[in-house]
């Protein structure tokens, strides 16, 4: 048997909709829902916790690929838009990602295929969001 990534988190109530929590290195957040439309609340919600995932699992793969490139990338900036079903469990559909790359003399060849590897390869959360939505994805250049 092949040994196999394996995360784990823990999370606690503290009340409402609202749950403390912390994965195994001590880091900690929150995650929260209104109990009404309009009800105020503190925290990321699931859904909104999901896209944050698959737009930052992929921005990490893309800034690795690039310096493996020796692109000369400064930031990068990305935007993730979801469609889920409007009924229970709301399943997303359709995920749109879009990715504003800054750097300098960045070749457009290097960033396309940073994205497609990432995408197509090495996105965990992608991958695992892919075999229920669309995903799709653009990206702009910005030069420094």
């Amino acid at each position: 048997m092949t040994d196999r990534p394996t995360s784990s988190v823990e999370l606690g109530w503290q009340g409402g909709f609202r749950f403390s929590s912390k994965d195994t290195h001590g880091h900690t957040l929150t995650v929260d829902a209104p109990q009404s439309d309009g009800d105020e609340f503190e925290g990321m919600m699931p859904g909104d916790l999901l896209l944050t995932s698959l737009g930052s699992c992929s921005g990490i793969d893309v800034v690795n690929i690039l310096r493996r490139q020796r692109q000369d990338v400064t930031g990068l900036e990305i935007s993730v838009k979801g469609e889920q079903l409007p009924d229970a469990p709301w399943t997303w559909v359709a995920v749109n990602i879009e990715y504003i790359v800054k750097g300098r003399g960045l070749r457009e060849s290097a960033v396309r295929r940073a994205i497609e590897l990432s995408e197509e390869k090495y996105c965990s959360i992608g991958a695992t969001i892919a075999g229920r939505a669309k995903i799709s994805s653009s990206f702009a250049i910005v030069e420094e």
